[in-house]
């Protein structure tokens, strides 16, 4: 497979903001990932199920499903390893941090998030190649 061939990287951002959507989206595309949205988890699962996505971004606090619902649905439908979950939230207690990683978030950013604290979250997840210092 030629360079051009190599697979699509997907992404899922989920969020009931169309703001922070949009900036997510434009972080991740910058990242070279194709980048679907969702406005709650239950339109998160339906995306999943059409085309499940290397990585999904995840709000916790949303209407009709919010993140946590939606990660255990998805790890309970998906398996415990993919896709692969990084919740975005404002929630700081150590004990909700917990709950999302129990869960099954392989991590966390917390809100408002720059392109550089995702890249070094990617990076560390090994979805991304560190920047050479």
């Amino acid at each position: 497979m030629s360079g051009s061939e190599a697979a699509v990287r997907q992404c899922l951002v989920v969020d009931d903001s169309r703001v922070v959507r949009k900036a997510a989206r434009r972080f991740m595309e910058g990242f070279g990932f194709t980048v679907r949205e969702a406005a709650d988890g239950s339109e998160a699962l339906t995306a999943c199920r059409e085309l499940l996505p290397e990585v999904v971004l995840l709000d916790w606090n949303m209407p009709v499903m919010d993140g946590v619902t939606f990660l255990r649905a998805a790890r309970a439908e998906f398996g415990p390893d993919q896709p692969v979950i990084i919740l975005c939230t404002t929630e700081i207690a150590f004990e909700r941090i917990m709950e999302a990683l129990e869960a099954g978030a392989q991590e966390y950013v917390m809100k408002p998030f720059d392109a550089e604290i995702l890249g070094s979250k990617l990076a560390q997840i090994g979805l991304l190649q560190a920047a050479a210092a």
